[in-house]
């Protein structure tokens, strides 16, 4: 089925476009993280997430947020955040006011690879995005990406 398919309901053809163009955009900058970096798209994001974290009053996400910003279980955000302690670019540690909370950070290392994998994102993201502007089907989606702004 495409999301052209008459079968489907506009709802539905709408969501198989959306689904669409987020598997080719994931799998286009999976493959540009992976060989330039060694980084999957979970682990950017983790990485991208954990680094926006301050020590202020709220500042530190619990596992629960952060398995929700990268779109993941807690249990596969907690393999996640095991790996990438295992190369060294997070650490953990107790909360010092709830001994029952633990912290993420992303160490100097991980702030350094992240940065050097910004500009791939940013790249590989464009370049998905404009490859399916050119397909009839979901170039009125990448207009709505390209104008969509998160609120602060």
């Amino acid at each position: 089925m495409t999301a052209t398919d008459p079968a489907l309901t506009a709802l539905a053809q709408g969501w198989c476009a959306l689904s669409l163009l987020h598997g080719r955009i994931e799998a286009h900058i999976e493959r540009a993280l992976q060989a330039a970096h060694g980084l999957s798209v979970r682990e950017y994001s983790l990485l991208d997430v954990l680094s926006r974290q301050h020590d202020g009053e709220g500042g530190h996400l619990q596992m629960k947020q952060v398995a929700d910003a990268v779109v993941l279980s807690q249990s596969a955000t907690t393999r996640l955040v095991t790996r990438l302690e295992d190369r060294g670019l997070l650490t953990r540690y107790l909360c010092p006011t709830d001994r029952r909370g633990i912290y993420t950070n992303v160490t100097d290392s991980g702030l350094e690879l992240l940065e050097r994998a910004r500009p791939t994102n940013e790249a590989a993201l464009r370049e998905a995005l404009d490859e399916a502007a050119r397909n009839p089907e979901l170039a009125p989606l990448v207009t709505a990406v390209e104008t969509l702004r998160v609120p602060a």
